[in-house]
Protein backbone atom coordinates (compact mmCIF):
# COMPACT_ATOMS: atom_id res chain seq x y z
CA UNK A 1 0.00 0.00 0.00
CA UNK A 2 1.42 3.37 -1.04
CA UNK A 3 1.75 5.91 1.75
CA UNK A 4 1.57 9.59 0.88
CA UNK A 5 3.35 12.32 2.78
CA UNK A 6 2.04 15.76 3.62
CA UNK A 7 3.95 18.58 1.96
CA UNK A 8 2.72 20.96 4.65
CA UNK A 9 3.91 18.79 7.54
CA UNK A 10 7.18 18.12 5.74
CA UNK A 11 7.87 21.84 5.34
CA UNK A 12 7.01 22.49 8.99
CA UNK A 13 9.24 19.63 10.12
CA UNK A 14 12.19 20.75 8.02
CA UNK A 15 11.73 24.35 9.09
CA UNK A 16 11.75 23.31 12.75
CA UNK A 17 14.88 21.19 12.28
CA UNK A 18 16.55 24.06 10.42
CA UNK A 19 15.67 26.44 13.28
CA UNK A 20 17.20 24.07 15.83
CA UNK A 21 20.38 23.66 13.74
CA UNK A 22 20.52 27.42 13.26
CA UNK A 23 20.24 27.87 17.04
CA UNK A 24 23.13 25.45 17.63
CA UNK A 25 25.26 27.28 15.07
CA UNK A 26 24.33 30.59 16.67
CA UNK A 27 25.29 29.57 20.21
CA UNK A 28 28.54 27.98 18.97
CA UNK A 29 29.47 31.10 17.03
CA UNK A 30 28.50 33.30 19.99
CA UNK A 31 30.66 31.19 22.29
CA UNK A 32 33.70 31.44 20.03
CA UNK A 33 33.30 35.18 19.46
CA UNK A 34 32.79 35.77 23.18
CA UNK A 35 35.86 33.69 24.01
CA UNK A 36 38.01 35.68 21.59
CA UNK A 37 36.80 38.97 23.00
CA UNK A 38 37.28 37.81 26.59
CA UNK A 39 40.80 36.57 25.82
CA UNK A 40 41.66 39.92 24.31
CA UNK A 41 40.34 41.89 27.29
CA UNK A 42 41.77 39.66 29.99
CA UNK A 43 45.12 39.39 28.21
CA UNK A 44 45.36 43.16 28.26
CA UNK A 45 44.45 43.13 31.94
CA UNK A 46 47.17 40.57 32.69
CA UNK A 47 49.78 42.64 30.81
CA UNK A 48 48.80 45.77 32.70
CA UNK A 49 48.98 43.97 36.06
CA UNK A 50 52.41 42.48 35.30
CA UNK A 51 53.79 45.91 34.37
CA UNK A 52 52.46 47.40 37.59
CA UNK A 53 54.10 44.63 39.65
CA UNK A 54 57.40 45.09 37.76
CA UNK A 55 57.63 48.69 38.95
CA UNK A 56 58.27 47.43 42.51
CA UNK A 57 59.31 43.82 42.00
CA UNK A 58 59.82 41.59 45.01
CA UNK A 59 59.34 37.85 45.58
CA UNK A 60 55.68 36.93 45.68
CA UNK A 61 53.82 33.64 45.67
CA UNK A 62 50.10 33.29 44.88
CA UNK A 63 47.74 31.19 46.91
CA UNK A 64 45.56 28.80 44.87
CA UNK A 65 42.59 26.94 46.46
CA UNK A 66 41.57 23.98 44.36
CA UNK A 67 38.13 23.82 46.02
CA UNK A 68 37.22 27.39 45.21
CA UNK A 69 35.58 28.55 42.01
CA UNK A 70 37.40 31.53 40.56
CA UNK A 71 36.04 34.26 38.28
CA UNK A 72 37.45 36.49 35.58
CA UNK A 73 38.73 39.06 38.05
CA UNK A 74 40.81 36.44 39.89
CA UNK A 75 44.45 36.55 38.71
CA UNK A 76 47.42 34.75 40.30
CA UNK A 77 50.63 36.74 40.56
CA UNK A 78 53.98 35.00 41.16
CA UNK A 79 57.37 36.75 41.33
CA UNK A 80 60.54 34.73 41.75
CA UNK A 81 64.25 35.60 41.54
CA UNK A 82 66.63 34.07 39.04
CA UNK A 83 69.20 33.75 41.83
CA UNK A 84 67.02 31.16 43.52
CA UNK A 85 68.61 27.85 42.51
CA UNK A 86 65.68 25.82 43.86
CA UNK A 87 63.48 24.02 41.38
CA UNK A 88 60.98 26.36 39.87
CA UNK A 89 57.93 24.86 41.47
CA UNK A 90 54.80 26.00 43.16
CA UNK A 91 52.75 24.38 45.85
CA UNK A 92 49.83 23.77 43.51
CA UNK A 93 50.93 24.41 39.95
CA UNK A 94 54.03 24.50 37.84
CA UNK A 95 55.57 27.90 37.24
CA UNK A 96 56.88 28.75 33.81
CA UNK A 97 60.56 28.18 33.30
CA UNK A 98 62.77 31.25 32.89
CA UNK A 99 61.95 33.14 29.67
CA UNK A 100 64.00 35.74 27.86
CA UNK A 101 61.03 37.32 26.10
CA UNK A 102 57.78 38.62 27.52
CA UNK A 103 54.61 36.93 26.28
CA UNK A 104 51.74 34.52 26.89
CA UNK A 105 52.36 30.84 27.55
CA UNK A 106 50.03 27.90 28.06
CA UNK A 107 50.67 25.10 30.50
CA UNK A 108 48.95 22.12 32.04
CA UNK A 109 48.77 21.23 35.71
CA UNK A 110 46.96 18.87 37.99
CA UNK A 111 44.18 21.44 38.26
CA UNK A 112 43.52 22.10 34.59
CA UNK A 113 44.93 24.26 31.81
CA UNK A 114 46.41 27.68 32.53
CA UNK A 115 47.37 30.73 30.52
CA UNK A 116 50.26 32.75 31.92
CA UNK A 117 51.74 36.09 30.97
CA UNK A 118 55.47 36.18 31.66
CA UNK A 119 57.37 39.46 32.09
CA UNK A 120 61.10 38.89 32.71
CA UNK A 121 63.11 41.69 34.40
CA UNK A 122 66.77 41.94 35.36
CA UNK A 123 66.45 40.00 38.61
CA UNK A 124 62.94 38.59 38.64
CA UNK A 125 60.45 36.81 36.48
CA UNK A 126 56.92 38.09 36.92
CA UNK A 127 54.04 35.75 36.10
CA UNK A 128 50.33 36.53 36.00
CA UNK A 129 48.27 33.34 35.60
CA UNK A 130 44.62 32.50 35.08
CA UNK A 131 42.67 29.28 34.58
CA UNK A 132 41.43 28.77 31.04
CA UNK A 133 38.15 27.30 32.26
CA UNK A 134 37.34 30.64 33.91
CA UNK A 135 37.42 32.27 30.50
CA UNK A 136 35.50 29.40 28.96
CA UNK A 137 32.75 29.60 31.58
CA UNK A 138 32.48 33.36 31.07
CA UNK A 139 32.31 32.95 27.29
CA UNK A 140 29.62 30.30 27.70
CA UNK A 141 27.60 32.61 29.95
CA UNK A 142 27.81 35.38 27.35
CA UNK A 143 26.81 32.96 24.57
CA UNK A 144 23.82 31.70 26.56
CA UNK A 145 22.83 35.27 27.35
CA UNK A 146 22.92 36.12 23.64
CA UNK A 147 21.05 32.91 22.79
CA UNK A 148 18.20 33.51 25.24
CA UNK A 149 16.44 36.12 23.04
CA UNK A 150 16.63 33.69 20.13
CA UNK A 151 15.25 30.93 22.36
CA UNK A 152 12.38 33.18 23.40
CA UNK A 153 11.66 34.34 19.88
CA UNK A 154 11.96 30.97 18.11
CA UNK A 155 8.52 29.60 19.24
CA UNK A 156 6.81 32.72 17.89
CA UNK A 157 8.97 32.53 14.77
CA UNK A 158 7.97 28.90 14.25
CA UNK A 159 4.29 29.75 14.68
CA UNK A 160 4.77 32.55 12.18
CA UNK A 161 6.50 30.20 9.74
CA UNK A 162 3.75 27.61 10.17
CA UNK A 163 1.16 30.29 9.44
CA UNK A 164 3.09 31.46 6.39
CA UNK A 165 3.48 27.88 5.11
CA UNK A 166 -0.22 27.15 5.55
CA UNK A 167 -1.13 30.46 3.99
CA UNK A 168 1.21 29.83 1.06
CA UNK A 169 -0.18 26.33 0.51
CA UNK A 170 -3.81 27.44 0.78
CA UNK A 171 -4.14 27.58 -3.04
CA UNK A 172 -3.60 23.80 -3.03
CA UNK A 173 -6.51 23.38 -0.60
CA UNK A 174 -8.62 25.76 -2.69
CA UNK A 175 -7.76 23.78 -5.80
CA UNK A 176 -8.72 20.53 -4.06
CA UNK A 177 -12.00 22.07 -2.87
CA UNK A 178 -12.84 23.31 -6.34
CA UNK A 179 -12.30 19.86 -7.81
CA UNK A 180 -14.34 18.23 -5.01
CA UNK A 181 -17.26 20.62 -5.57
CA UNK A 182 -17.38 20.08 -9.31
CA UNK A 183 -20.17 17.97 -10.71
CA UNK A 184 -19.09 14.45 -11.61
CA UNK A 185 -20.03 15.10 -15.24
CA UNK A 186 -18.47 18.55 -15.48
CA UNK A 187 -15.52 18.77 -17.83
CA UNK A 188 -15.36 22.55 -18.00
CA UNK A 189 -11.90 24.11 -17.97
CA UNK A 190 -10.53 25.23 -14.61
CA UNK A 191 -9.89 28.96 -14.42
CA UNK A 192 -6.23 29.48 -13.45
CA UNK A 193 -6.34 33.24 -12.83
CA UNK A 194 -6.69 32.86 -9.05
CA UNK A 195 -3.89 30.35 -8.58
CA UNK A 196 -0.11 30.91 -8.27
CA UNK A 197 2.10 30.33 -11.29
CA UNK A 198 3.47 27.08 -9.80
CA UNK A 199 0.00 25.51 -10.19
CA UNK A 200 -0.74 26.90 -13.65
CA UNK A 201 1.11 24.13 -15.60
CA UNK A 202 -0.78 21.45 -13.66
CA UNK A 203 -4.11 23.20 -14.24
CA UNK A 204 -3.36 23.61 -17.93
CA UNK A 205 -2.57 19.90 -18.28
CA UNK A 206 -5.79 18.99 -16.43
CA UNK A 207 -7.77 21.26 -18.76
CA UNK A 208 -6.19 19.52 -21.76
CA UNK A 209 -7.16 16.18 -20.20
CA UNK A 210 -10.75 17.37 -19.65
CA UNK A 211 -10.88 18.50 -23.26
CA UNK A 212 -9.68 15.13 -24.56
CA UNK A 213 -12.15 13.25 -22.33
CA UNK A 214 -14.99 15.52 -23.46
CA UNK A 215 -14.17 14.90 -27.13
CA UNK A 216 -13.97 11.12 -26.53
CA UNK A 217 -17.30 11.11 -24.68
CA UNK A 218 -18.95 13.18 -27.39
CA UNK A 219 -17.74 10.78 -30.06
CA UNK A 220 -19.00 7.83 -28.01
CA UNK A 221 -22.42 9.43 -27.47
CA UNK A 222 -22.66 10.34 -31.14
CA UNK A 223 -21.82 6.77 -32.14
CA UNK A 224 -24.52 5.33 -29.85
CA UNK A 225 -27.08 7.83 -31.10
CA UNK A 226 -26.23 7.24 -34.75
CA UNK A 227 -26.22 3.47 -34.36
CA UNK A 228 -29.55 3.46 -32.53
CA UNK A 229 -31.09 5.83 -35.06
CA UNK A 230 -29.89 3.75 -38.01
CA UNK A 231 -31.18 0.55 -36.43
CA UNK A 232 -34.62 1.88 -35.55
CA UNK A 233 -35.94 2.11 -39.13
CA UNK A 234 -34.99 -1.41 -40.34
CA UNK A 235 -36.11 -2.97 -37.05
CA UNK A 236 -39.48 -1.23 -37.31
CA UNK A 237 -39.83 -2.49 -40.87
CA UNK A 238 -38.93 -6.03 -39.80
CA UNK A 239 -41.42 -5.84 -36.96
CA UNK A 240 -44.20 -4.80 -39.33
CA UNK A 241 -43.32 -7.56 -41.81
CA UNK A 242 -43.32 -10.09 -38.99
CA UNK A 243 -46.79 -8.99 -37.85
CA UNK A 244 -48.05 -9.39 -41.41
CA UNK A 245 -46.62 -12.91 -41.53
CA UNK A 246 -48.14 -13.69 -38.14
CA UNK A 247 -51.56 -12.60 -39.40
CA UNK A 248 -51.15 -15.02 -42.31
CA UNK A 249 -49.67 -17.83 -40.23
CA UNK A 250 -51.07 -17.35 -36.69
CA UNK A 251 -50.08 -20.81 -35.50
CA UNK A 252 -46.42 -20.55 -36.46
CA UNK A 253 -44.48 -20.61 -33.17
CA UNK A 254 -41.22 -19.48 -34.73
CA UNK A 255 -42.87 -16.30 -35.99
CA UNK A 256 -44.14 -15.59 -32.48
CA UNK A 257 -40.64 -15.98 -31.04
CA UNK A 258 -39.23 -13.80 -33.83
CA UNK A 259 -41.82 -11.12 -33.08
CA UNK A 260 -40.88 -11.13 -29.39
CA UNK A 261 -37.20 -10.87 -30.23
CA UNK A 262 -37.80 -7.95 -32.57
CA UNK A 263 -39.95 -6.25 -29.95
CA UNK A 264 -37.15 -6.55 -27.43
CA UNK A 265 -34.61 -5.27 -29.98
CA UNK A 266 -36.88 -2.34 -30.80
CA UNK A 267 -37.19 -1.54 -27.11
CA UNK A 268 -33.41 -1.71 -26.68
CA UNK A 269 -32.88 0.69 -29.58
CA UNK A 270 -35.44 3.05 -28.06
CA UNK A 271 -33.63 2.90 -24.70
CA UNK A 272 -30.27 3.53 -26.36
CA UNK A 273 -31.69 6.60 -28.07
CA UNK A 274 -33.08 7.79 -24.75
CA UNK A 275 -29.68 7.21 -23.12
CA UNK A 276 -27.91 9.12 -25.90
CA UNK A 277 -30.31 12.05 -25.49
CA UNK A 278 -29.78 12.01 -21.75
CA UNK A 279 -25.99 12.05 -22.14
CA UNK A 280 -26.28 14.94 -24.57
CA UNK A 281 -28.38 16.81 -22.02
CA UNK A 282 -25.78 16.14 -19.33
CA UNK A 283 -22.97 17.47 -21.49
CA UNK A 284 -24.21 20.71 -23.02
CA UNK A 285 -27.76 20.73 -24.38
CA UNK A 286 -29.60 21.77 -21.20
CA UNK A 287 -32.96 23.48 -21.73
CA UNK A 288 -34.67 24.73 -18.58
CA UNK A 289 -38.37 25.52 -19.08
CA UNK A 290 -41.50 26.11 -17.01
CA UNK A 291 -44.11 23.35 -17.14
CA UNK A 292 -46.60 21.40 -15.06
CA UNK A 293 -45.43 18.09 -13.68
CA UNK A 294 -48.97 16.71 -14.02
CA UNK A 295 -48.98 17.32 -17.76
CA UNK A 296 -45.69 15.44 -18.18
CA UNK A 297 -46.98 12.49 -16.13
CA UNK A 298 -50.26 12.45 -18.06
CA UNK A 299 -48.40 12.51 -21.38
CA UNK A 300 -46.35 9.47 -20.30
CA UNK A 301 -49.52 7.62 -19.30
CA UNK A 302 -51.13 8.35 -22.67
CA UNK A 303 -48.06 7.09 -24.53
CA UNK A 304 -47.98 3.83 -22.57
CA UNK A 305 -51.72 3.21 -22.20
CA UNK A 306 -51.81 0.80 -25.15
CA UNK A 307 -49.17 -1.43 -23.52
CA UNK A 308 -51.16 -1.42 -20.29
CA UNK A 309 -54.40 -2.25 -22.08
CA UNK A 310 -52.77 -5.21 -23.86
CA UNK A 311 -52.13 -6.74 -20.41
CA UNK A 312 -55.46 -5.40 -19.02
CA UNK A 313 -53.55 -3.44 -16.36
CA UNK A 314 -55.41 -0.81 -14.38
CA UNK A 315 -53.11 2.22 -14.92
CA UNK A 316 -54.12 5.54 -13.41
CA UNK A 317 -53.51 8.35 -10.93
CA UNK A 318 -54.12 7.78 -7.25
CA UNK A 319 -52.97 11.29 -6.28
CA UNK A 320 -52.51 14.15 -8.70
CA UNK A 321 -51.64 17.57 -7.23
CA UNK A 322 -51.05 20.54 -9.49
CA UNK A 323 -47.30 21.24 -9.46
CA UNK A 324 -45.50 23.86 -11.50
CA UNK A 325 -41.81 23.29 -12.10
CA UNK A 326 -38.83 25.05 -13.65
CA UNK A 327 -36.52 22.28 -14.73
CA UNK A 328 -35.48 20.05 -17.64
CA UNK A 329 -38.77 18.70 -18.96
CA UNK A 330 -37.13 16.14 -21.23
CA UNK A 331 -35.28 14.51 -18.30
CA UNK A 332 -38.40 14.39 -16.11
CA UNK A 333 -40.37 12.88 -18.99
CA UNK A 334 -37.65 10.23 -19.34
CA UNK A 335 -37.86 9.43 -15.61
CA UNK A 336 -41.65 9.00 -15.48
CA UNK A 337 -41.87 7.22 -18.84
CA UNK A 338 -39.24 4.62 -17.95
CA UNK A 339 -40.71 3.99 -14.49
CA UNK A 340 -44.21 3.42 -15.89
CA UNK A 341 -42.83 1.32 -18.76
CA UNK A 342 -40.83 -0.75 -16.27
CA UNK A 343 -43.90 -1.22 -14.07
CA UNK A 344 -46.00 -2.39 -17.02
CA UNK A 345 -43.36 -4.96 -18.04
CA UNK A 346 -43.13 -6.52 -14.57
CA UNK A 347 -46.79 -6.27 -13.55
CA UNK A 348 -48.75 -9.47 -14.36
CA UNK A 349 -51.92 -9.30 -16.51
CA UNK A 350 -54.94 -7.69 -14.83
CA UNK A 351 -52.63 -6.01 -12.35
CA UNK A 352 -52.68 -2.48 -10.96
CA UNK A 353 -50.29 0.47 -11.35
CA UNK A 354 -50.89 3.62 -9.31
CA UNK A 355 -49.23 6.96 -10.04
CA UNK A 356 -49.00 9.73 -7.43
CA UNK A 357 -47.82 13.29 -8.01
CA UNK A 358 -47.50 15.53 -4.95
CA UNK A 359 -45.25 18.09 -3.24
CA UNK A 360 -44.00 19.06 0.23
CA UNK A 361 -43.51 22.34 2.08
CA UNK A 362 -39.79 22.43 1.21
CA UNK A 363 -40.42 23.14 -2.48
CA UNK A 364 -39.81 19.53 -3.58
CA UNK A 365 -41.94 17.57 -6.03
CA UNK A 366 -42.56 13.81 -5.75
CA UNK A 367 -43.52 11.16 -8.29
CA UNK A 368 -44.43 7.72 -6.93
CA UNK A 369 -45.07 4.65 -9.07
CA UNK A 370 -46.52 1.56 -7.35
CA UNK A 371 -47.40 -1.75 -8.96
CA UNK A 372 -48.79 -5.14 -8.02
CA UNK A 373 -45.88 -7.05 -9.57
CA UNK A 374 -43.35 -9.36 -7.88
CA UNK A 375 -41.28 -6.44 -6.51
CA UNK A 376 -37.56 -6.44 -5.84
CA UNK A 377 -35.65 -7.72 -2.83
CA UNK A 378 -34.10 -4.95 -0.73
CA UNK A 379 -30.56 -6.24 -1.29
CA UNK A 380 -31.06 -5.84 -5.06
CA UNK A 381 -31.95 -2.13 -4.97
CA UNK A 382 -28.42 -0.98 -5.80
CA UNK A 383 -27.80 -3.63 -8.44
CA UNK A 384 -30.87 -2.82 -10.55
CA UNK A 385 -29.45 0.68 -11.16
CA UNK A 386 -26.54 -0.73 -13.14
CA UNK A 387 -26.78 -0.68 -16.91
CA UNK A 388 -27.99 -3.89 -18.60
CA UNK A 389 -28.64 -5.57 -15.24
CA UNK A 390 -31.84 -7.65 -15.34
CA UNK A 391 -33.45 -9.62 -12.53
CA UNK A 392 -36.14 -11.48 -14.44
CA UNK A 393 -34.44 -12.82 -17.53
CA UNK A 394 -37.49 -14.85 -18.56
CA UNK A 395 -39.19 -11.67 -19.76
CA UNK A 396 -38.65 -11.25 -23.47
CA UNK A 397 -39.01 -7.45 -23.44
CA UNK A 398 -36.49 -5.54 -21.37
CA UNK A 399 -32.95 -4.26 -21.80
CA UNK A 400 -31.84 -3.49 -18.24
CA UNK A 401 -31.40 0.20 -19.07
CA UNK A 402 -34.65 1.71 -17.76
CA UNK A 403 -33.77 2.17 -14.08
CA UNK A 404 -30.22 3.19 -14.97
CA UNK A 405 -31.63 5.98 -17.14
CA UNK A 406 -33.97 7.02 -14.33
CA UNK A 407 -31.17 7.07 -11.75
CA UNK A 408 -28.83 9.13 -13.94
CA UNK A 409 -31.54 11.65 -14.85
CA UNK A 410 -32.56 11.98 -11.19
CA UNK A 411 -28.99 12.70 -10.14
CA UNK A 412 -28.67 15.26 -12.93
CA UNK A 413 -31.73 17.11 -11.63
CA UNK A 414 -30.41 17.06 -8.05
CA UNK A 415 -33.09 14.63 -6.89
CA UNK A 416 -33.23 11.34 -5.03
CA UNK A 417 -34.43 7.91 -6.12
CA UNK A 418 -35.60 5.34 -3.57
CA UNK A 419 -37.21 1.89 -3.69
CA UNK A 420 -39.57 0.20 -1.27
CA UNK A 421 -42.32 -2.39 -1.15
CA UNK A 422 -45.78 -1.04 -1.89
CA UNK A 423 -47.88 -1.34 1.25
CA UNK A 424 -51.10 -1.17 -0.78
CA UNK A 425 -50.32 -3.22 -3.91
CA UNK A 426 -47.53 -5.48 -2.61
CA UNK A 427 -45.18 -4.88 -5.52
CA UNK A 428 -42.43 -2.34 -6.06
CA UNK A 429 -42.83 1.26 -4.98
CA UNK A 430 -40.49 3.79 -6.61
CA UNK A 431 -40.32 7.30 -5.17
CA UNK A 432 -38.59 10.12 -7.04
CA UNK A 433 -37.89 13.36 -5.17
CA UNK A 434 -37.11 16.36 -7.39
CA UNK A 435 -36.51 20.06 -6.66
CA UNK A 436 -39.21 22.20 -8.25
CA UNK A 437 -36.55 24.67 -9.41
CA UNK A 438 -33.51 23.17 -11.06
CA UNK A 439 -30.13 24.72 -10.19
CA UNK A 440 -27.42 23.89 -12.69
CA UNK A 441 -24.15 22.84 -10.96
Amino acid sequence: MTTHYSLKRKLIRYTSIFSVILGCILITAAYKISLEEINEILDAQMEYLAERVAQNARPLQSNFDQHKRYHEEDLFVDVWAYADKTDVTHEHHLLVEPKQKAGFYSQESLHGDWITYVLPTKDFQIQVSQQKKVRQHLALEFAVTMFLPYLMIIPFALFGLIYIIRRSLKPLDDFKSELAQRDSNSLLAIQNTQYPEELVPTINEMNHLFERISIAQQEQRQFVADAAHELRTPITALNLQTKILMSQFPDEENLVNLSKGLARMQHLVSQLLSLAKQDATLSHDIQITKFKLNDVALNCVEQLMNLAMEKEIDLGFERNELIEMQSIEQSIHSIIFNLIDNAIKYTPPSGIINISVFEDVENNAYVQIEDSGPGIDAEMYDKVLKRFYRIYHHLEVGSGLGLSIVDKATQQLGGQLSFDQSSELGGLSVLVKLPKIYHHA
